[in-house]
């Protein structure tokens, strides 16, 4: 290795230890959302009631087991086609305390009505 390659290696690895370092020097560590693993089927979301903390990051991994569901969560005007064997992943952060209801918006047999849940946001 020549000089200037070699030089260019140091420097490349001070700066990721550097860019590694970074958060933990400002104290804000690039926390990961924490995933909720979810099942949709005839005529339930399991778990069909979710805790999370207002500002925390969480990705619903919801996988439908038997028929194309829908996800609908009006109060944060999202919506999403659960496909079967697939898992669909939907990020959120919700920013305040209190109820945030989801429901399965597609037809999905006698008992679709009862296909629903909720967020329990609290402080």
């Amino acid at each position: 290795m020549n000089g200037f390659n070699r030089r260019s290696a140091i420097q490349a690895a001070f700066a990721a230890a550097a860019a590694a370092a970074l958060p933990a020097v400002f104290g804000q560590a690039a926390a990961e959302p924490r995933v909720i693993e979810m099942t949709a089927r005839r005529y339930t979301y399991e778990p069909n009631e979710i805790a999370v903390k207002a500002g925390e990051r969480v990705v619903l991994a919801i996988r439908s087991i038997d028929f194309v569901h829908g996800l609908n969560i009006p109060d944060l005007g999202l919506r999403f086609d659960l496909m079967p064997g697939r898992v669909t992943r939907v990020e959120l952060q919700p920013a305040a305390p209190g109820i945030i209801d989801f429901l399965c918006d597609n037809f999905c047999g006698e008992g679709h009505e009862t296909m629903h849940g909720r967020l329990v946001v609290s402080a």
